[in-house]
């Protein structure tokens, strides 16, 4: 039987155990991450939970607000509808007036032009009178110088047509010049063509194996030119012909509107006489007459004038009082909409702040005044009669926002001791922190810890601190003394430090 072998009990080194101390804090740094990863995921529903309700809850009370301030307008526009009926109505009574007014000057002056028709005919009869007579006298002179003229247009008219008859002939003999001009072109081209064909047509017969498709191309392009030059001629001709024809109708037609307008003048000489002693009688009258209308005239354009200077003062002076009145009442529509929607942020911020008051405020929303019973008593004896009138104003607005600005200040009180307290928990929070890295550092390995001093960690009895250089003086005979080494704990500093 072969001896059995004891067993050994195995010890841990330091370093052994360092390392199963480092796993054990790794492991519990790892649940503490996943229990935060937890407790923000579920921060982060809550959150979104909460979101949610106060989107619902503010959408609430938007159609609620709405439905205020709609009923709110209503009333505000009934009362300008009511506003702007009276103003209407006050408009209309001030219309009736002017045009009441105007009737009035209206029948005065038909009064006044029935007056003036009637004189007016007085007059025209007697001129009628005045004028018959002076018509025999025109009539016989008339008769005088209708029969010289008769004369003298029966001569001019033989002048005429001799004239006529003798530019006709000039004319046909100006046409057949021409035709036999157009003959002779035509003769003269027709032989220049025969000659070039005949050219052509010996040239043809001496190339005719070597230029044959050529030749048939010059030949048809020559016969197109021959074509066109024909029809140009023909063209050309025919113009010319219809030029005489018209000019030969225009020479029929101007003889006669010639008689025509020689009537024409002859009436018009008449009628030019007659309006000429018409004139002369009506001048000579009619300026007595012209004289004292033009002096009214002058009178009344004056004072139209002056009428016309006071409409445009006074529009002037209205359209500017208009333009003021709608700049003010711009800028005071303005500056209430914007009262107005600071009142609204207001409320809405009252109604959300509501909900973070305490009882105590609920209760008691304004706090007693913080002033000292001497410094009331000074307030009191003040005279309100030494301010000026800005600061009585300013002193008189503050009296109804008085609560206001009490829970005003309050709130900023709070506000201020908040920052200071929170500044004050960062700071703490910073050195805690501080000193949460230093223990952490302190039991952990790694590069950034053995690259850095740290007196808590030792591998093989030997620390990353420098080593002093002042070392005890020892003699050769002596021994040297054993090496001591100073060890704390983390968990001993933290509980001092804390």
């Amino acid at each position: 039987m072969p001896k059995k072998k004891k067993k050994t009990k195995t010890t841990l080194s330091d370093e052994e155990q360092l390392l199963l101390f480092q796993q054990k804090m790794l492991a519990e740094e790892e649940m503490a991450k996943k229990k935060e990863r937890l407790l923000s995921q579920f921060l982060k529903d809550k959150l979104a939970k909460e979101e949610h309700n106060s989107a619902l809850n503010l959408n609430k009370i938007n159609t609620q607000w709405r439905t205020v301030l709609r009923e709110v307008k209503t009333r505000e526009l009934r009362k300008d509808i009511e506003i702007l009926s009276q103003t209407f109505e006050r408009v209309v009574d001030c219309k009736d007036s002017v045009i009441k007014s105007l009737a009035k000057d209206l029948s005065e002056a038909e009064e006044q032009y029935a007056h003036a028709l009637r004189s007016h005919l007085h007059n025209v009869d007697q001129l009628l009178a005045l004028q018959r007579c002076r018509l025999t006298l025109l009539e016989e002179s008339y008769n005088m110088e209708l029969e010289t003229l008769t004369k003298e247009f029966e001569t001019e008219r033989k002048t005429i047509i001799d004239q006529h008859e003798k530019e006709i002939h000039y004319l046909q003999d100006v046409f057949m010049a021409m035709e036999q001009n157009y003959i002779d072109s035509e003769y003269e081209g027709k032989l220049e063509f025969q000659s070039m064909w005949d050219d052509l047509k010996n040239k043809n017969l001496e190339e005719k194996h070597f230029l044959r498709l050529q030749l048939e191309n010059v030949v048809e392009d020559l016969w197109r030119r021959f074509q066109d030059a024909l029809k140009n001629y023909t063209d050309a001709t025919e113009d010319r012909k219809v030029a005489f024809e018209t000019l030969k109708v225009k020479d029929e037609k101007s003889s006669k509107e010639i008689e025509a307008q020689m009537k024409k003048i002859q009436r018009l000489q008449d009628s030019i006489m007659i309006l000429k002693g018409k004139i002369m009688v009506h001048s000579r009258e009619s300026e007595e007459q012209n004289q004292y209308v033009r002096d009214d005239k002058e009178l009344i354009l004056v004072q139209l004038r002056k009428l016309k200077a006071q409409r445009t003062q006074a529009r002037e002076i209205s359209q500017e009082n208009l333009v003021k009145l709608t700049l003010e009442s711009n800028a005071t529509i303005k500056a209430l909409r914007k009262i107005v929607d600071k009142g609204e942020k207001i409320l809405k911020l009252a109604e959300i702040c509501r909900k973070f008051e305490t009882e105590e405020e609920k209760v008691l929303p304004f706090y007693s005044s913080t002033l000292t019973p001497e410094e009331q008593e000074e307030i009191e004896e003040i005279n309100p009669k030494d301010f000026t009138e800005e600061m009585a104003k300013v002193m008189a607005d503050y009296i109804g926002m008085e609560n206001f600005w009490k829970r005003y200040n309050k709130v900023k009180l709070e506000q201020l001791s908040l920052q200071h307290k929170r500044a004050r928990l960062l700071e703490i929070n910073g050195k805690l922190r501080e000193m949460l890295k230093q223990y952490l550092d302190g039991i952990s390995v790694s590069d950034e810890v053995l690259s850095q001093l740290n007196p808590l960690f030792i591998v093989n009895h030997q620390s990353n601190l420098p080593q002093t250089l002042s070392m005890p003086t020892t003699q050769p005979g002596d021994k040297k003394p054993p090496t001591t080494y100073n060890i704390i704990e983390a968990a001993h500093v933290i509980s001092h430090i804390l």
